[in-house]
């Protein structure tokens, strides 16, 4: 299997950023996932005035590709107008995680800057979903995965 398509995710999150919600801090964020089937969701943070509640544009394009049926996203694209280009958050390193814990991450930035990750190196030793199965499992019971 060949790489993800970088070109086409870098500028698909280029293209959402411009829609990102930002009134309070300016900050603009696009961000485009590829789920397992080939698609390519985009994602754009979401400000709010209640600020705790705001999204990331990572996690906004996660949770579209998972909307529309995708339970596994390969690679993830980040664009920003910072030098360096920022890495997510931890709250979207741990959605990213959830949804691919093998996924690459590349952060980009408007004048041409890119940084490819493989997620581990951001987020090593990840709180993986099988982990909170098997608790549950565990002290409770229940059906194994199949």
């Amino acid at each position: 299997m060949s790489g993800p398509d970088w070109e086409a995710l870098v500028a698909a999150a280029a293209a959402v950023r411009q829609r990102a919600h930002a009134p309070y801090s300016g900050f603009l964020v696009g961000a485009a996932v590829l789920g397992d089937g080939g698609r390519i969701f985009t994602g754009c943070n979401v400000e709010i005035s209640s600020f705790s509640h705001t999204c990331c544009a990572e996690r906004v394009a996660v949770f579209k590709a998972v909307s529309e049926g995708v339970r596994q996203v390969l690679a993830c694209a980040v664009v920003v107008d910072t030098a360096p280009p920022v890495t997510p958050c931890g709250a979207c390193r741990q959605v990213l995680s959830d949804f691919g814990p093998g996924m690459q991450v590349m952060l980009a930035n408007l004048a041409g800057e890119r940084r490819v990750y493989a997620l581990s190196e951001l987020l090593p030793e990840a709180f993986l979903p099988e982990r909170v199965l098997e608790t549950i499992r565990a002290r409770h019971g229940g059906p194994e995965p199949g």
